[in-house]
């Protein structure tokens, strides 16, 4: 199988990337330069603002699959940037929906839990409306909706605080950053009232591969099962690499006090994907044993 994939620099896309290169040929793209050369695939840097230029590779190439896990997804950024941030996360979206259309290529996608407002009392389901609260949910909302419209084979992953061992090159994520600021003793303030599944990065990889299959359409939640306060995991990561935990300063989102509204609850069910291809997420600990 052929297999575009886009953002392979990052931290999903990387993931994604070690795991589909030794069974198909794929064309890994990003903004940059491979972080981590090595055989079994080819790579390309594109801008995928550039979309004449995104579009000829992917014609050259001729995908049976692309994978998006390219995203403005700076939270903040994306409210101070709107325009930027909708080319980016819509309208170049939108180019890859009318190419998959038009050469019967699948498109996979990876969206956010930020399309929900964070208002339920449950984990949301696939069928619950969006409505997010910033414009980066926004963008991924409108993204979800342009890819439905267009797509006649498609799949959107929607992930949520994804951990796991970052790889040269890469920013860290929640679990890297507590780890390192806790383990060089410097306090962190974190929120005790936003909840999320914390996702591992390898499960989304292994989803993305079984998303592979045309027989799998529409939208799946792929995170974790556990339902956690930011608080919550920053103790964990204490806890787990007996680490001072007296340094993590738990606060409320009014006292936190951030320039760009989040959702408060944005757990999401993972048994559409479970039904659909045996998905069975990682507890945080099983994640947190890459730091071993």
């Amino acid at each position: 199988m052929k297999i575009m994939i886009l953002g392979a620099n990052g931290f999903i896309g990387r993931r994604i990337l070690n795991r589909l290169s030794p069974n198909h040929q794929v064309l890994a793209c990003s903004l940059h330069p491979d972080i981590m050369p090595q055989a079994g695939y080819r790579f390309e840097t594109i801008d995928m603002l550039d979309y004449t230029a995104l579009l000829a590779m992917t014609s050259e190439f001729q995908p049976d699959v692309i994978i998006n896990g390219s995203a403005l997804s700076a939270v903040d950024y994306c409210e101070q940037h709107p325009e930027e941030a909708y080319a980016m996360n819509v309208t170049a979206v939108k180019h890859l929906a009318e190419y998959s259309r038009a050469h019967a290529c699948r498109l996979i996608h990876l969206s956010t839990d930020f399309v929900f407002r964070g208002d339920a009392s449950t984990a949301y389901t696939e069928t619950d409306a969006p409505n997010p609260v910033n414009y980066y949910g926004k963008t991924k909302q409108w993204s979800e909706e342009t890819i439905s419209q267009l797509c006649t084979d498609y799949a959107i992953a929607r992930v949520e605080v994804v951990y796991g061992l970052p790889l040269p090159g890469q920013h860290g994520n929640i679990v890297q950053l507590v780890k390192t600021r806790l383990e060089n003793g410097q306090g962190l303030r974190v929120v005790s009232d936003q909840f999320r599944s914390p996702t591992f990065v390898e499960d989304i990889a292994w989803a993305i591969e079984q998303l592979l299959s045309s027989q799998h359409q529409g939208i799946y939640h792929i995170c974790g099962s556990e339902t956690l306060s930011v608080a919550d995991i920053a103790h964990r990561v204490a806890k787990h690499f007996h680490l001072d935990a007296s340094l993590i300063e738990a606060v409320t989102t009014e006292k936190m006090n951030e320039a760009t509204p989040r959702p408060p609850f944005t757990p999401m069910s993972v048994e559409k994907a479970q039904q659909a291809f045996g998905y069975q997420p990682s507890t945080l600990e099983e994640g947190f044993k890459e730091w071993n």
